[in-house]
């Protein structure tokens, strides 16, 4: 594509009413050093003027824990959780009171949220925090989003922010999620040990070539260039584009409102699915695994299809009826995610069976699909 066509497809930003943006530690803390208050300054006054402009915005911001770091002296990443929680608990108090200050220059009116992998699996409580970041955009408020680090723990931890990025802009429906990074976007080699590296002006979300090029993370950040790539497409199952941009270009976000080609637009090449298939493909965390044939693996890749238990070839976790389980193929590759229809002892039993003789094999049927295309999404 040439540079016009590249800006053509910019202009639809000015369009673009709910935007997420994420920012991350290294930018936030200037690579360790303390919170960067100037850099937050710059992109709360930019975040006002999109405000002014009549979008929305959502902020989900890295740093507690890299802030929480600098108070307490440490100058390494604890590997240990509990000390990984007390540096957020002490950080988040730095960084909440840094952008309500920023923010009040302005008028403007924050909500500090924060969020755990319970939060969004748990389909109650992800309708609540929906209808809660909802209420506040209505209202005029920017909500301040974080994982909560201080109760978190390796089991329910996101990994990332780029990835609960993601997750808000589907919880929300955003339009466009922003990820600001410490690189200038996605480059076809890292940049940082490739000279002849090319920055990679725009693409589609689904292109898996991207993934392949992305580089690991540095010291603060636990993400690397591989969960932006990942949360582009996870954003685009609700139809918002990705833009991985440098959070040191000046005025980056009202250059990319007016329509700059800045850093890597990865665009949405899907129509936006269902709320609950949305959901579902934001669990990260899962109970069990099924492994297909081929001709299970087949018919969930032709789009409608329940997956039913003669497809199965085992199964294996810890699961019980309505959990989350993963499909996989023979060769190991996740196919699809969805809510099984049996706990795992029944379902290893029933494997490779027809459903005409689930009833011998069980005594009573209670649903003839392991997951019932309602309850499945694929990836």
């Amino acid at each position: 594509m040439s540079m016009a066509e590249w800006q053509q497809t910019r202009r639809k930003l000015v369009g673009q009413k709910r935007w997420v943006i994420k920012i991350g530690s290294a930018l936030l803390t200037n690579d360790g050093r303390g919170l960067n208050r100037d850099g937050m300054q710059s992109w709360v006054d930019q975040i006002a003027d999109l405000l002014t402009q009549g979008h929305e915005v959502v902020l989900v911001s890295s740093g507690s824990v890299a802030e929480g770091m600098t108070r307490l002296g440490w100058s390494r990443r604890p590997d240990e959780v509990h000390q990984l929680q007390a540096a957020a608990a002490v950080g988040q108090m730095g960084l909440v009171q840094a952008y309500e200050t920023a923010f009040m220059r302005h008028q403007r009116t924050t909500a500090q949220v924060l969020l755990t992998h319970d939060d969004l699996s748990d389909r109650k409580r992800y309708l609540n925090a929906r209808s809660t970041l909802r209420t506040l955009l209505a209202l005029g408020v920017v909500p301040v989003i974080n994982e909560n680090d201080t109760v978190v723990t390796d089991e329910i931890c996101f990994g990332d922010n780029d990835t609960l990025g993601a997750l808000v802009a589907n919880l929300v429906e955003a339009d466009v999620l922003v990820i600001l990074t410490d690189q200038q976007g996605l480059f076809t080699a890292d940049p940082r040990h490739h000279a002849d590296a090319e920055l990679i002006h725009q693409g589609q979300a689904s292109d898996a070539r991207f993934a392949e090029m992305a580089g690991g993370g540095g010291a603060l950040g636990r993400g690397g260039m591989v969960t932006k790539v990942r949360a582009a497409t996870l954003a685009a199952r609700s139809g918002a584009d990705t833009i991985i941009v440098g959070g040191r270009v000046d005025n980056v976000l009202t250059r990319l409102r007016a329509g700059e080609v800045l850093g890597t637009l990865l665009l949405a090449d899907r129509e936006p699915e269902a709320a609950r298939k949305q959901w579902l493909a934001g669990h990260l965390q899962s109970q069990g695994e099924l492994i297909l044939d081929d001709g299970a693996v087949q018919a969930l890749r032709q789009g409608g299809r329940s997956l039913l238990p003669i497809g199965v070839l085992s199964a294996s976790g810890r699961f019980e009826r309505g959990q989350l389980v993963v499909c996989k193929d023979q060769q190991g590759h996740a196919i699809a995610k969805g809510l099984v229809n049996y706990n795992v002892r029944d379902a290893q039993k029933i494997v490779r069976t027809p459903t005409r003789e689930l009833e011998q094999l069980l005594g009573v049927v209670a649903e003839p699909e392991m997951i019932h295309r309602d309850n499945l999404v694929v990836l």
